[in-house]
């Protein structure tokens, strides 16, 4: 289903007798803003996680202190750590704001369960980070090139930003409810 189609199911809410009244404007800003918000916690969160999952193993800097030391200030890019660590913190935000706007539009009007949508979506986008990273950031802007088990953990490590962030986003995500839906359950029999 296209975006523009995904704005209009948003834009109109089903009640429970089935009647469809039109959402205003601030009911559908208000929707994107706290889906955003969402984002954004769950970008801070997924950050921090990725984090520490990659500094004990890679022992060096996100490459985000090689582009300040670039771009933005002279040396080594271990003259500066907390520049770096905060660049990629502001990656990991901003990125996690357009997932949690992007996860909004899909899941409005689905009859979906978000946190399983969300750890889909969320690898899935955490692979998709990975590879624009790999591509543009490494090897276009900063002329890095990763030995295979650098790579594997740069990837990992965005595996598990993605699986945070995905699990963040939809746990706070209101699925909604489908009354078709049969749910079994393992009574241990």
């Amino acid at each position: 289903m296209a975006v523009s189609d995904r704005l209009r199911r948003l834009r109109s809410i089903t009640d429970t007798e089935g009647h469809t009244s039109d959402v205003d404007d601030h009911s559908r800003e208000e929707h994107l803003t706290d889906a955003v918000a969402r984002g954004v916690q769950g970008g801070f969160v997924a950050t921090l996680m990725m984090t520490a999952f990659r500094l004990p193993l890679l022992r060096s800097l996100p490459p985000s202190a090689n582009f300040w030391s670039q771009y933005v200030a002279d040396g080594e890019p271990d003259d500066h750590p907390i520049a770096g660590l905060a660049l990629h913190l502001l990656y990991g935000v901003g990125s996690g704001a357009i997932f949690g706007g992007l996860f909004s539009l899909y899941t409005a009007g689905r009859s979906i369960e978000p946190e399983g949508r969300g750890l889909v979506w969320g690898s899935i986008y955490g692979m998709v980070l990975s590879a624009f990273g790999v591509q543009v950031m490494l090897h276009a802007l900063l002329d890095i090139r990763l030995e295979a088990d650098e790579l594997a953990l740069f990837h990992a490590g965005h595996l598990v930003y993605g699986l945070s962030l995905g699990a963040w986003v939809g746990s706070r995500t209101e699925g909604v409810e489908n009354p078709d839906r049969e749910y079994e359950y393992d009574t241990g029999n």
